[in-house]
């Protein structure tokens, strides 16, 4: 099979959103250290590879919203789309503990190699599909409850902005009133970095926009992926009506 890196879903549906999800698999395309970047598989399956469930709930929030989702078909570790292309994070050599063998010596003309393989294609059709002025983005990754060696983290979903919280505020508000879950305010991360995706393909275009975080322990199967996106959609179209965009 030809190897794809990305993938679109329901691109002729016609809501107002945009799905994306910059870290959707653990693929290593096969021209890429013969598809093996020198991991062990427990490694790949961890959050370092990838944003375990996120793509799941991507596709289900697609749906329910009735709106076209993008989403990437190469582990972060290969290269990661969302970050600018002189990001020093663009390509990790350590993450988390675990050093990345096939990046270890990785130099500027292999880096090149893999932002014109998987990189530059899926960064292409984000621009494409965020070209029109009403898309309103939301971007879905998911985090790990715990890193190597640090406490435990307090939030099931985190609510990430920059300078554009049009939407981010009343999502955060409207989640916090179900009184059931932590939300984090710009946590585990920071929402503000410049040049990534949101930056590049939303705040830039003056785009309305939010991303999503959500603790990949409660995304683990099909059913919570199904769960959290059901309860995701309808929170996000009253943030939207509230914000009046």
């Amino acid at each position: 099979m030809t190897y794809t890196p990305y993938f679109i879903h329901g691109e002729t549906r016609p809501g107002p959103w945009l799905v994306t999800c910059d870290h959707a698999t653990n693929v290593v395309p096969p021209d890429v250290n013969g598809g093996d970047l020198g991991l062990h598989r427990t490694d790949m399956e961890r959050h370092i590879a990838y944003d375990p469930g996120a793509y799941g709930v991507s596709q289900e929030l697609g749906i329910l919203l009735d709106a076209p989702v993008l989403a990437s078909n190469f582990s972060r570790l290969v290269i990661d789309p969302n970050r600018g292309p002189d990001d020093p994070t663009l390509l990790m050599k350590l993450y988390d503990g675990s050093v990345i063998p096939a990046n270890r010596h990785a130099d500027a003309a292999e880096i090149e190699r893999r932002m014109e393989m998987c990189y530059r294609p899926y960064d292409a059709q984000l621009a494409r599909m965020t070209a029109l002025p009403h898309t309103i983005v939301v971007s879905v990754h998911s985090f790990t409850r715990q890193l190597r060696g640090r406490e435990p983290r307090p939030w099931e979903v985190g609510v990430l902005y920059a300078e554009d919280d049009r939407l981010a505020r009343p999502l955060i508000e409207l989640l916090q009133a179900e009184g059931d879950m932590v939300v984090g305010d710009n946590e585990p991360y920071s929402g503000h970095l410049p040049g990534d995706a949101i930056d590049r393909h939303a705040i830039r275009l003056g785009r309305p926009n939010v991303l999503i975080e959500l603790r990949n322990d409660l995304i683990a199967d099909h059913e919570g992926q199904k769960h959290w996106a059901g309860r995701l959609a309808p929170i996000l179209t009253a943030a939207l009506e509230r914000c009046a965009l």
